[in-house]
């Protein structure tokens, strides 16, 4: 296989076979290249295509990792063979074909973060907890525990915190209730995979000879029980390789450990490390403002980053200081707005920001000026209440123990059945030891039920049992919209919805997730295939599915910005507790439910370095001297990563100098004289 294009260290990543690899791969270095390129090198070695394994984090990295090896290999029918997808796909295919030896019946579900935070809301009741706490924040605790590999007996609460209190109490019951209602969550996927293949021998070593090379894509983002999967599955040969950037570990808030990639000759010992340094994205000028900003963490693995780019187009760095956050986001608008009419597409413009909050104002402003945008990292499309409500009627056609999903269908629409009597039915089931369909199943038992609700709940019964026969017999497609018909599925959105056009957008919905099971129904047919569809579904859903196809702005936190990049880039809101967040300078953060949780100064500087290198030409970086504050205007202090960019990089704008925003600049002023500190508007 040819591989004199590629640069030298590619190459030589490429050209690598056997034992432990890791390739540093800097911001734009073209790792993807390395992977798909390495992928083919092997199979035109003569190594078989279904022994290669390659793991990435999203669906669609996989999608476009398997086309570019079909594309080396000008093979599509070779490229299929290869085991291509993330780590919970090869996960929950694992379990599938062993699910008898972890004792899951044939017909379980994933549940995705809708479903998990339904149990956590009832286990919550149950103990008679109020609704004081935030259940995300139990999950993100039981989540971490799980990818620590920490039982639910074994869960320490911290001293003096409720949260831990309650997280130690409603971790086991909330694992014993997947078991019971027959389904096993995101985490699962993993740490239940990784328990059978280290406890079971016969498991353990099928799986452990099933791939002679094992790859990794972003393997900073893994967390342990991800290591753990990895070395399960290379115990047997250490043919792994992997392919990341400590420097872009950022998601540190999810379970991520950048010490599996600081670590990894230390794990894998012998393993050779090779170093992409050159950038094919970003001009000299960027590369070197993000490696004087990056070079400022003490603990990471020593590279920097380089373009033989000609300079002919290298401009310096835009650095605005803006009197307050509105004339911040009026300049913005207003150069977006200027970029555009002197011919910049819209769609190769981003603003990247620290937290969701910074996009208020600038929406506004960009609407002002008719600019419009896309915010990546809305809601998508499965998690939309009308697909979730058809996809749930589904789920319990073909288990009936998924009593999360029962839960969402029992009234909807609505027919009778209130709070009061599900509390009613659900404690009967508890006493009993059995579930919540049973209960339905044998509502004639029942002396504190009406007859009128008794009717209705047994109309259910035999809607979803005559569901479970029509998907077998007529066809999932024919059978859902039978169902929507009697149940007036689209009477009720038109009814439910303010406008038409919205209700016309959720009826749109609904007839997409048809078109779906219609294309998936031409390859597959039945109750297994609708199953296996139904947890794919679970699984893609976990990606960001965001559309930012079309002449559009793009608008993204930091953390969504990760893999994407754009000619031109507005990073705003360089200030101190903001980027850093005010949570990095907290020495007792506790809440773990976001990414505004972080754990020091490290990875707030890695956030920055990953917005620097999205820009490929130009770069703006705003910051305001005050920002309302509880009502007042309080003076800010720019962030410590704009201080570390050399002065020579930049051109710097004072846009109190140019007239903007006069009166709020003297107010400024005053307040930097009354805290005794000196304005800089250089």
């Amino acid at each position: 296989m040819d591989v004199g294009h590629l640069n030298p260290p590619q190459r030589e990543a490429v050209l690598h076979t056997d034992g432990p690899l890791l390739v540093l791969a800097g911001a734009g270095s073209g790792k993807t290249r390395v992977i798909t390129h390495r992928i083919a090198r092997l199979i035109a070695d003569g190594v078989p295509a279904d022994e290669i394994a390659a793991l990435t984090f999203t669906n669609k990295a996989a999608a476009e990792m398997r086309a570019r090896v079909a594309k080396l290999l000008r093979s599509p029918a070779e490229a299929q063979k290869i085991t291509v997808g993330t780590f919970h796909s090869l996960g929950l295919n694992i379990l599938k074909r062993e699910r008898k030896a972890m004792g899951y019946p044939r017909g379980f579900v994933i549940y995705d973060t809708a479903d998990q935070l339904g149990i956590l809301r009832e286990l919550l009741r149950r103990v008679d907890a109020g609704r004081r706490f935030d259940v995300k924040a139990i999950l993100t605790r039981i989540s971490l525990a799980k990818n620590a590999f920490v039982a639910p007996d074994e869960y320490e609460p911290v001293d003096c915190d409720e949260y831990d209190e309650i997280t130690a109490e409603l971790y086991p019951r909330y694992q014993r209730a997947l078991r019971a209602y027959a389904a096993v969550d995101f985490d699962d996927l993993i740490t239940e995979t990784v328990r059978l293949l280290r406890s079971d021998d016969d498991v353990g070593e099928r799986w452990r000879n099933r791939f002679s090379y094992v790859l990794v894509d972003e393997y900073q983002d893994t967390n342990r029980a991800q290591l753990y999967f990895v070395k399960q599955l290379v115990a047997a040969h250490n043919n792994l390789c992997v392919v990341g950037d400590d420097d872009q570990s950022i998601y540190s808030w999810r379970g991520a450990d950048p010490s599996n990639i600081l670590g990894f000759a230390n794990m894998f010992p012998g393993a050779k490390v090779v170093k992409l340094e050159q950038n094919y994205r970003s001009s000299s000028t960027i590369l070197a403002a993000a490696n004087a900003v990056i070079v400022n963490n003490a603990r990471r693995h020593d590279k920097k980053l380089w373009t033989n780019r000609p300079n002919n187009f290298d401009v310096r760095i835009v650095s605005v200081v803006a009197p307050d956050a509105a004339a911040e986001s009026q300049f913005v608008a207003r150069e977006i707005d200027s970029l555009r009419k002197d011919g910049v597409r819209l769609s190769d413009i981003a603003i990247l920001y620290r937290s969701n909050r910074q996009t208020r104002l600038l929406e506004e402003d960009l609407r002002t000026h008719d600019v419009p945008y896309a915010i990546y990292g809305g809601q998508q499309f499965f998690e939309r209440k009308e697909v979730k409500d058809i996809i749930a009627y589904l789920r319990i056609a073909l288990n009936q123990r998924d009593e999360i999903s029962l839960r969402r269908i029992i009234n909807y629409p609505s027919r009778g059945i209130g709070t009061t009597t599900v509390m009613r039915l659900t404690s009967w089931a508890h006493d009993r030891r059995s579930s919540l369909w049973n209960a339905l199943v044998k509502v004639a038992q029942h002396d504190d039920i009406r007859p009128s609700t008794k009717n209705a709940i047994a109309e259910l019964v035999d809607l979803i049992k005559r569901l479970r026969e029509a998907i077998g017999s007529a066809g999932v497609v024919n059978a859902t919209r039978a169902l929507m018909d009697e149940i007036d599925l689209y009477g009720d959105l038109r009814a439910s919805t303010p406008s038409v056009n919205a209700a016309q957008r959720r009826i749109d919905n609904v007839e997409f997730l048809l078109s779906s099971l219609s294309r998936h129904e031409e390859r597959k047919r039945g109750r297994d295939a609708l199953l296996d569809y139904l947890r794919q579904l679970s699984l893609e859903s976990s990606d960001d599915d965001s559309d930012l196809t079309g002449n559009k702005v793009s608008l993204t936190t930091l953390h969504g910005s990760k893999g994407l990049e754009f000619p031109i880039v507005f990073l705003i809101g360089l200030e101190e507790e903001l980027l850093p967040h005010a949570r990095t300078l907290q020495s007792h953060a506790t809440d773990v439910n976001d990414p505004d949780h972080v754990s020091d100064v490290s990875e707030e500087r890695r956030l920055a370095y990953v917005g620097i290198t999205r820009a490929k030409d130009r770069l703006y970086l705003t910051r305001t001297s005050a920002r309302q504050k509880h009502g007042k205007l309080v003076p800010r202090t720019p962030s410590r990563f704009l201080l570390e960019i050399p002065d020579d990089l930049l051109e710097h704008r004072d846009l109190a100098s140019e007239g903007e925003s006069v009166v709020e600049t003297e107010e400024v002023r005053a307040f930097f004289q009354n805290f005794g500190a000196q304005l800089d508007l250089d």
